[in-house]
């Protein structure tokens, strides 16, 4: 086995994960601690900045432990990270000054409402290929500027600082010298211009937002900084950091245009590599930098669902339903379909394509027959109804038909949704040896940062898939399905208006 470990930080919306990698990209160890969430008001959702920190330090010291190995061994760090959430903290003292403002939080949806009114919808999507929506973090920093006292004449004489999750962990991992960001997470900001590279003064006029808080934009794969001695006993390089579905892309070594993979996670991410070009979409996708390796800019096409496995944690806390959430699996499959009951999960609005922060969720369908498997088996079929919009719009805008669908993820490993994931698709869904591949893709960053490996194409050799579910649904009973959805989608937003 060639020398060298690695160390992925893989900081999520539900948990803070740390995975030690072999050279060969084997798991070598794994420390998790679940994330308290803060649900301060309906439609708001805040983080502990510091749980942040605290959990992902100990799940890391903890992954290092359990493989017994030391800083030294370590060839160097990766992150991963929940992207759109924004942290504002004080230089001076490392402090932050309130909860972080978590990307499925809809407080500024009247904002982004008010800055379409005025036009601005246009310059946005130009400079960022995003939609004016409050998920991403132009308009929670903002909010935080406008309502902290003092906050914005702080910000504007250098004292404090702001960024998505990577610069909160890269900043306290390096005991407060670095406050660097890379293009995949600085894309999801709604301020940094992708096709020059920068942060651009338009959108920090436009949104008010100072540059004086933001980080430094550095390559995804460059060895940018150490870790402070005293956290893990001696300094380990920082090696590599990425939004986690670009993370995700990279792990699924999609490295080349036309290439595509989809995270169940909290929500679910569809990504397709376009390679040197950022594809403006027709049909309510968004265009975003890929993890960069290289001087050359990279390019991804995205759909993001908010609600995908979230789903089930709801029906594990809100409902009851389940003990844990691996249970889903078991209760769906007590019964032969949904029964007639659709499951449209909008507790944070819609997604891609649709983009409508004011839907809410709902339940059709219900008779006194219903069952809890009757609704567990509405909730999974959701996640792949919403995963299919995805693809369909993707498919539109590249004018192409997906032919093959890679997927990672924790509910990657629920064998029912993935079945039926391609049932509906009609193309075959590929789960990998590895499902975590939002850490693989970090640790793959930074070693390629480090030396461990040589090339994207040595890394690319290691993927190998564990499983292929191939569509057995005839299309015109898959149609029909979608055209189910499709009504209950439209009932949701009806209702929201």
């Amino acid at each position: 086995m060639k020398a060298g470990w690695l160390l992925a930080l893989d900081q999520g919306t539900t948990s803070s994960r740390a995975i030690v990698f072999d050279a060969e990209g084997n798991e070598a160890a794994t420390a998790q601690k679940e994330l308290r969430q803060i649900y301060p008001q309906p439609g708001w959702v805040e983080h502990d900045p510091l749980d942040i920190w605290q959990d992902q330090l100990a799940v890391a010291q903890a992954a290092l432990r359990q493989a017994g190995l030391g800083a030294g061994d370590i060839a160097a760090i990766g992150i991963a990270n929940q992207r759109e959430t924004v942290v504002l903290w004080e230089r001076a003292s490392g402090r932050p000054l309130a909860n972080a403002i978590v990307w499925q939080d809809r407080r500024t949806a009247e904002a982004c409402a008010r800055l379409k009114a005025e036009g601005a919808e246009g310059l946005v999507r130009e400079k960022t290929g995003l939609v004016l929506d409050p998920y991403f973090s132009a308009t929670k920093l903002a909010w935080l500027l406008d309502r902290l006292p003092g906050a914005r004449a702080r910000a504007q004489r250098g004292e404090l600082a702001a960024g998505t999750v990577d610069s909160w962990l890269a900043w306290n991992l390096s005991g407060g010298r670095l406050h660097i960001t890379d293009p995949s997470n600085a894309s999801r900001t709604s301020l940094f211009n992708i096709r020059s590279g920068d942060w651009d003064a338009d959108l920090l006029a436009l949104f008010g937002i100072p540059r004086e808080l933001l980080p430094r934009v550095v390559r995804s794969s460059a060895l940018c900084g150490e870790t402070a001695p005293a956290l893990f006993g001696a300094p380990i390089r920082l090696g590599g950091m990425a939004g986690d579905q670009q993370a995700a892309l990279f792990g699924q070594a999609c490295h080349g245009a036309g290439m595509a993979k989809n995270t169940y996670g909290t929500g679910c991410f569809l990504l397709m590599h376009t390679g040197g070009q950022a594809v403006a979409s027709a049909n309510g996708l968004i265009a975003t930098c890929a993890a960069q390796t290289g001087d050359a800019p990279e390019y991804a096409l995205e759909g993001s669902v908010f609600i995908g496995g979230a789903v089930v944690q709801w029906l594990r806390d809100g409902l009851g339903l389940i003990r844990r959430a691996a249970d889903i699996e078991a209760l769906a499959a007590g019964v032969p379909d949904a029964g007639g009951v659709v499951f449209v999960p909008a507790f944070a609005g819609l997604g891609a394509p649709h983009w409508n922060p004011a839907a809410r969720g709902a339940l059709l369908g219900l008779t006194r027959g219903t069952t809890a498997a009757h609704i567990a088996r509405a909730a999974l079929e959701a996640i792949a109804f919403q995963s299919v919009e995805l693809v369909e719009a993707m498919s539109a805008d590249c004018g192409q038909p997906l032919a093959e669908l890679r997927v990672d993820g924790g509910a990657a490993a629920n064998g029912l949704l993935l079945q039926f994931q391609a049932d509906l698709l009609g193309v075959p869904v590929l789960r990998p040896r590895i499902l975590e591949t939002t850490a693989l893709g970090a640790a793959y960053l930074a070693g390629l940062a480090a030396g461990v490996w040589a090339s994207r194409a040595e890394i690319a050799a290691y993927w190998a898939r564990e499983r292929t579910f191939e569509p057995r649904l005839p299309r015109a009973a898959a149609a029909a399905r979608m055209a189910e959805w499709r009504r209950a989608v439209r009932g949701t937003q009806t209702f929201s208006e």
